[in-house]
């Protein structure tokens, strides 16, 4: 198994909405007004807003694999000034959301309020409806926290788009079956 990096995302997503953005800002629209659904899977995405470029292909990709996807800044409920208010919002949409995503970045890893919601999300989710999702930069480098290796980790085989999520043990699961787990 290998981490991810964000070309792969990025392309995966350019195929899934057939290098269309006319599609692919469609897909993160429907994101945007329908929230978490009865009848799938709903994910609470955590992510630095530093990152918003990669957060499009992200959400194309989890909802290729047919799960709602929560992301904050597209919630236009949620004031655009961080506030004790938005701690209150973020820890009722972890809760809501049946699954928490920690988009592990560069920037996600520094980010003060990241770092609050995963750990409101450990406390709400532990450990099998949390998952760490590290995004490699070209360089092929990523420094995760070491105290991200006590959560479940999305990865992909080395060959193809097979994706899973690998437990701290060594057990792992495709990330389909855990995302509708």
């Amino acid at each position: 198994m290998e981490l991810i990096y964000k070309s792969r995302i990025e392309a995966i997503a350019k195929r899934e909405t057939n290098y269309n953005p006319i599609i692919e800002n469609r897909i993160v629209d429907e994101a945007r007004q329908n929230g978490p659904s009865f009848h799938r899977t709903s994910v609470f995405l955590s992510h630095s807003h530093l990152d918003a470029k990669i957060i499009k292909p992200v959400v194309v990709f989890l909802r290729s694999m047919g799960v709602d996807v929560y992301v904050d800044w597209m919630d236009e409920t949620m004031s655009k000034a961080t506030n004790g208010e938005t701690a209150q919002k973020l820890k009722t949409k972890i809760k809501e959301n049946e699954k928490f995503i920690f988009l592990a970045t560069e920037n996600s890893l520094i980010s003060k309020w990241c770092n609050w919601e995963v750990g409101y999300g450990d406390a709400q989710k532990y450990i099998e409806k949390i998952a760490i999702f590290p995004l490699l930069e070209s360089n092929g480098r990523w420094n995760g926290q070491e105290y991200l290796q006590i959560y479940p980790c999305i990865q992909k085989k080395d060959y193809g788009d097979y994706f899973y999520v690998v437990y701290p043990n060594g057990d792992s699961i495709s990330l389909v079956d855990w995302l509708k787990k």
